[in-house]
């Protein structure tokens, strides 16, 4: 079990689209991954339940990863909270 803290840099917080893409990244990881802020922990893989954390900017996400690769998948979703979502392909 790993369990990792990050800040949310970007100006628009974890909006859908942000949402998305740490749904995507945390989907690639056979561990399951949870995530809360202040309120109870939520399925990292779901777009609908991280979307109800509301996180805005400056807010701290707390992920959990139990599982095989936990720390990897830890690693790869604090990376990719701290890097503020940059867009990839034509986006």
């Amino acid at each position: 079990m790993t369990r990792v803290e990050v800040e949310v840099v970007n100006e628009l917080g974890l909006h859908l689209r942000a949402a998305a893409r740490f749904v995507e990244e945390a989907g690639r990881w056979p561990c399951q991954i949870t995530v809360s802020t202040t309120g109870p922990a939520v399925d990292g893989k779901s777009l609908l339940a991280l979307s109800s954390l509301l996180a805005r900017r400056g807010a701290t996400l707390n992920i959990l990863c139990d599982g095989p690769d936990a720390d990897a998948a830890a690693a790869a979703l604090q990376a990719l909270v701290a890097s503020g979502f940059p867009a990839t392909g034509g986006r």
